[in-house]
């Protein structure tokens, strides 16, 4: 067995099965290692075996079987046997059960979202939970988004789930007139597990561009819901901007491909032309949260690289004012670099420097990776060596790190 086989099936249908083994068993403290277990034994299993017919029912009913044997173990210690494992096997949904009182969600990915989404968490913990349960996403990657170290996010999602169960927060879908409340936080979730697409951060591969889809789909979802929520369509805007060029971010050999570089003729127009159309329908004037004015600002970033008809063409400036507009609503270290990159389009590379070097060092290898280049075509060339080995001491990513590793060597003339 090719163990990506597996790591497909867990991709695509982690939230469905996370949502199901909850539907039936009602203990999220069980459900996630039990899946996880689940999953160990089909390493093993399938290998000698072969991939079974329907992977998913297998593993479904291989976690069932876990979340079973936790259950009678402790209703050993509890002398409770017939009711824990009878009502399990068989008993009727009840409090912290999923439940949809109008029959308003149909999407088992978006069901669950909603459930995570719960007002009684902290919007944070909320979203880097839904990433988690509902698409897989590693603690160690939510950590990178979140900028967080990963001891800190395992404990933020570990006190969250603790919460629903201590709690006993119900796993229901909220009525129509309170589904408004929750929206904010579900597009944080989408935009969180788009960016975990793009920027893995960890691993071999540089995009996972089915959980881009999947966010992509997940806010689509949300806003057949609720079309008028501006949050969900500048959010989708910005999404099918950035979607709009998955196929030509890698080259044929897997290795990092950068904006100016790309064939533009491969990019996805019909998402482009949705997205610009979007963009356009949403009035400029109108007042909207925080959170979807940023979303806003970022796609008419997009916008811009996605509508010029070449590299050299791009309204640099314009893009600068977008950032220095972002930076006005929500301040961030990622706008800060994003703005300081065009700036260097826009006024030269030594204006990018002097931006650079006021942004705050979290950790990333990012901001020494763009400082490394600004300060290559500043014929600096022993200071970009420094950052370029910098960028390499963080950078966790493989394709990132070779891409890397090439601009160093050529700094001596050499190709590697």
């Amino acid at each position: 067995m090719n163990d990506e086989n597996l790591e497909r099936v867990v991709r695509e249908e982690w939230g469905r099965l996370v949502a199901l083994l909850l539907a039936r068993y009602r203990r999220l403290d069980l459900v996630e290692d039990a899946l996880g277990d689940a999953i160990e034994a089909a390493t093993r299993t399938w290998r000698v075996r072969g991939v079974p017919d329907d992977p998913v029912a297998w593993l479904l009913t291989t976690a069932g079987r876990r979340v079973l044997d936790r259950l009678r173990s402790e209703a050993v210690h509890l002398r409770r046997a017939p009711e824990l494992i009878i009502d399990a096997e068989h008993g009727p949904t009840r409090a912290g059960t999923i439940a949809d009182p109008g029959g308003i969600v149909e999407d088992d990915v978006l069901r669950l979202v909603l459930m995570c989404t719960h007002p009684a968490l902290a919007p944070e913990a909320a979203a880097a939970l839904a990433l988690r349960l509902v698409l897989g996403v590693s603690t160690r990657d939510i950590a990178r988004l979140f900028l967080v170290p990963e001891t800190t996010m395992a404990a933020r999602i570990t006190r969250a789930k603790k919460k629903i169960v201590d709690a006993g927060i119900p796993f229901a879908i909220p009525g129509a007139e309170a589904l408004p409340d929750r929206l904010d936080t579900v597009a944080q979730t989408a935009y969180l597990a788009f960016t975990a697409g793009y920027a893995p951060g960890s691993g071999a591969e540089l995009m996972h561009t089915d959980l881009a889809g999947e966010a992509v789909r997940l806010v689509r979802v949300t806003l057949a819901l609720r079309p008028a929520a501006e949050v969900l369509r500048a959010l989708l805007a910005l999404l099918l901007l950035q979607h709009s060029r998955r196929d030509t971010r890698l080259s044929p050999d897997g290795e990092l491909v950068l904006l100016p570089d790309q064939d533009r003729h491969r990019w996805h127009r019909e998402e482009i032309d949705e997205a610009v159309a979007l963009l356009d329908a949403i009035p400029s004037a109108r007042p909207m949260s925080a959170q979807a004015a940023s979303y806003l600002l970022q796609a008419r970033i997009a916008a811009e690289h996605a509508t010029a008809t070449s590299a050299s063409a791009t309204r640099w400036d314009r893009i600068v004012g977008h950032y220095d507009a972002l930076l006005e609503v929500m301040p961030s270290s990622a706008a800060e670099l994003a703005r300081a990159v065009a700036l260097s389009e826009s006024a030269g590379p030594a204006a990018g420097l002097r931006a650079l070097e006021q942004i705050a060092d979290v950790g990333s290898h990012r901001p020494s990776a763009v400082r490394a280049e600004l300060l290559r075509l500043l014929e600096r060339a022993e200071e970009a060596r420094e950052s370029y080995h910098l960028a390499l001491e963080r950078c966790g990513n493989a394709a990132e790190t070779a891409h890397l590793r090439t601009r160093l060597l050529s700094l001596d003339g050499r190709v590697g």
